[in-house]
């Protein structure tokens, strides 16, 4: 989920990690809020949001393109590409209104439709089959809004209900292999880092750290790593996830296994909303910010 990036005022560092080697490059600065950057299918460049719109940057020159999405003019930082990098599915208010709903677009000509018409939706992956977009959303089951794990065709359908557990469940993110998802709930008291079966069946806690809140797990190309943001608990509430605050990233064997600290930075919201993973699973991108 996302708040709205025009009432921030930051200075953003898009970065890119390697694991192999720990270092640390900075790939391009900006003087306003960039959130979210990922990898484009060969590894050549970045896709990331700012002040409402996707852009994708060259990481050979550096040059940055707008890349037009329809009826989605007001992207927050919750999008990703299609398997076949065809298309991408962007979390987006329209036309004045932040409510986010989730849209495809076609890349190769800008079109977008709009597969939930329901606010409060919040895409975060997409099935390696391409059939299917996870998300988190927020619905009325007659005691106020729930907020849940979701399915929805790539190509339009009904939507499917994961999870119904006390709180919020958010991030979803397909496994490479399809059959599991990778998500964050707060239903034991901290948010933490949680992976079901792709049918929502066997929802299995993966980290423990009662000092810290944990949101949105990405698995790596190859299935073998999760990395992860995590919140000071004395920061927030457990199902915030705010911006300008110290945070980590961290990473767990995606087998489950001890939880390690890559980076501490000022960030949060925006500094790795989605998978950020180079397709070698060797780097991954992410953003700092300066007041």
């Amino acid at each position: 989920m996302a708040n709205n990036p025009m009432e921030r005022a930051s200075h953003s560092f898009v970065h890119i990690y390697d694991t192999l080697t720990g270092e640390d490059t900075i790939a391009a600065e900006f003087n306003t809020v960039v959130e979210a950057p990922f990898f484009t299918r060969d590894g050549s460049a970045l896709y990331y949001n700012t002040q409402g719109k996707i852009y994708r940057l060259e990481l050979a020159t550096g040059a940055i393109t707008h890349i037009p999405t329809g009826e989605a003019t007001l992207c927050n930082n919750d999008h990703v590409l299609s398997p076949d990098g065809k298309q991408m599915a962007v979390s987006s208010g329209h036309d004045g209104d932040w409510q986010s709903r989730i849209y495809t677009v076609n890349l190769a000509t800008g079109e977008s439709t709009c597969l939930t018409p329901e606010p409060h939706s919040y895409l975060h992956g997409w099935s390696p089959d391409g059939r299917d977009i996870a998300f988190c959303g927020a619905r009325d089951y007659g005691r106020g809004l729930e907020w849940d794990i979701y399915t929805i065709p790539a190509a339009g359908g009904p939507q499917t209900r994961l999870t119904n557990a006390p709180g919020l469940n958010d991030g979803p993110e397909y496994s490479p292999d399809g059959k599991t998802i990778w998500f964050n709930s707060v239903r034991t008291g901290r948010m933490q880092v949680w992976k079901m079966n792709a049918d929502g069946t066997q929802q299995t806690q993966m980290t423990f750290d009662e000092d810290w809140n944990a949101w949105f797990p990405h698995i790596s190309p190859d299935g073998k790593t999760v990395v992860y943001l995590v919140y000071r608990k004395e920061d927030l509430e457990p199902g915030e996830h705010l911006p300008d605050k110290q945070v980590e990233l961290r990473r767990i064997p995606a087998q489950g296994g001890p939880e390690e600290t890559v980076l501490s930075l000022f960030g949060g919201q925006g500094t790795i909303n989605v998978n950020s993973w180079s397709p070698d699973s060797r780097f991954f991108a992410y953003v700092s910010y300066r007041r």
